[in-house]
């Protein structure tokens, strides 16, 4: 559902099966931050049997990444 968010790249879209967010900078600050959401793949997501299991894997995964990454 979600990019690796310890691994991505400044002025990039990093897509995920369902979010995808971009980080634009222009010079030494950071000047945007977007979110997507790509509701199609969502609605797949969660018509899908495992979508509990995937999701909780999702989350348990993103906040292990917020846990180990640089602040």
């Amino acid at each position: 559902m979600f990019h690796d968010s310890l691994h991505f790249a400044v002025n990039d879209d990093m897509q995920g099966k369902v979010f995808s967010f971009e980080l634009d900078t222009a010079g030494l600050a950071r000047s945007e931050r977007s979110i997507r959401t790509n509701i199609a793949e969502w609605d797949d997501c969660i018509a899908c049997p495992e979508f509990d299991h995937c999701y909780k894997l999702c989350m348990a995964k993103l906040a292990l990444e917020s846990a180990i990454s640089d602040k």
